[in-house]
């Protein structure tokens, strides 16, 4: 029985990273394959497996969810907190689930294929929605928000996570999976930019730009440098001067239909940011947090005083957007401690794995998501926060790949 349960257990694994952004789709699916790998974690761990979660940045990630768990429950509020308890735990729990595997290409390669598969029914869906409504549009366009399997903020995660596997597995000598690898690079690459996923682009850049820290320092690393930084400033202002222009009432007299500012995101996290401000100014310095649910009554009760348009205030109301930054969700709804905990989690985790560009690279599009996104929000957000784990705990198994240092 053991040893069917160990064959089994790593295509477990797979299967569930496969089918992630099937979720809506196939939603039973996923619990069910957890409940496997947790029914069979007891009967094939072994001693030596918990080896690995002694690194600091688990124990630390381990430390915040323990505290979060702590503080709901003194502060009387465990019920209303445990929907979002439940999805950091998901993201725990599958780093302690992966310990009995030993090979994380598997992982590796379920999110490559996945990326793919959703990148074809995303695209197969806006092929049908084009024909059915006689037009074409990109970028913002209903159609691409309509036809994406998920968000578009998660389906960028998902094909920026497959970029970086596929980088990092290039050998610097010929082999044939190098041309796969290139192919998914480029496919992956061009589908950021048709659904016009700032976060992802501008993620993509900030990666660039670290690359150059790592392997042999070259003047063309300084100039494909500095060209990242220009890239990345760039789009900063552009987002800004779109941001003013929304903001100015000459031009904004006329508000686009709900349906497409939904997709406005940087004007929706404008609002969102300000209100949680003024929440923190009015609660002050927050040791023990107001509780996750609390969180996002303030800020509806912030949308209805602060937003003056009739149709955006409820919107907003409706949808009872949370703060979409996980720093400031964590000091509301947890306390200062418990973003201290998430910023050590982090500065450790830095720490151990500074030397390796591939855990580096998912450890920038942790910090550079959670700025923009609660992650621990969405379940699909907790299983990707679960694979960024399952990396740090493999940094010390499987050592930085030099054959690409210098290229």
């Amino acid at each position: 029985m053991r040893i069917l349960l160990s064959a089994i257990y790593p295509y477990a694994f797979l299967l569930l990273y496969l089918i992630i952004p099937f979720d809506n789709y196939i939603r039973a699916l996923p619990n069910i394959l957890v409940a496997i790998l947790v029914i069979a974690f007891p009967f094939i761990v072994k001693k030596e497996d918990f080896r690995k979660l002694k690194s600091l940045p688990i124990a630390f990630f381990l430390c915040l969810f323990l505290y979060l768990c702590i503080n709901s429950f003194f502060s009387g509020r465990f019920y209303e907190d445990f929907n979002i308890l439940k999805k950091v735990m998901i993201a725990a729990g599958l780093a302690i689930l992966y310990i009995p595997v030993n090979d994380i290409k598997k992982i590796n390669n379920a999110i490559i294929l996945s990326a793919l598969a959703a990148i074809v029914f995303s695209i197969y869906n806006f092929v049908l929605i084009t024909d059915a409504t006689g037009s074409f549009a990109l970028g913002d366009s209903p159609q691409v928000v309509e036809s994406l399997l998920v968000d578009r903020l998660y389906l960028g995660l998902l094909c920026t996570f497959s970029i970086v596997i596929s980088f990092q597995a290039i050998q610097k000598k010929y082999h044939p999976n190098n041309n796969y690898h290139l192919a998914n690079i480029i496919i992956n690459l061009l589908f950021i930019v048709l659904i016009a996923s700032k976060i992802a682009i501008i993620s993509l850049f900030v990666l660039l730009l670290l690359r150059q820290f790592y392997g042999q320092r070259k003047i063309w690393k300084i100039v494909i440098a500095i060209a990242a930084i220009a890239a990345v400033v760039g789009l900063f202002f552009i987002i800004k001067s779109e941001m003013s222009s929304k903001h100015n009432p000459v031009t904004s007299h006329n508000d686009p239909p709900a349906f497409i500012e939904n997709s406005l995101t940087y004007e929706l996290r404008a609002v969102v940011w300000e209100c949680a401000a003024a929440v923190i100014s009015e609660e002050g310095f927050n040791l023990s947090g107001i509780g996750f649910d609390e969180t996002k009554n303030r800020l509806v009760s912030c949308y209805k005083s602060d937003i003056t348009n009739s149709q955006k205030r409820e919107n907003f109301v409706s949808e009872r957007y949370n703060t979409h930054n996980q720093f400031l969700d964590f000091y509301l709804s947890a306390g200062f401690i418990a973003l201290l905990l998430f910023l050590a989690f982090i500065g450790i985790s830095f720490l151990s794995i500074k030397k390796q560009f591939f855990p580096m690279a998912m450890l920038a599009i942790l910090i550079m998501y959670c700025f923009m996104e609660n992650m621990f929000h969405r379940q699909i957000g907790a299983y990707y926060i679960g694979f960024i784990l399952i990396v740090l705990i493999t940094r010390t198994e499987v050592p930085e790949n030099n054959r690409i240092k210098n290229l």
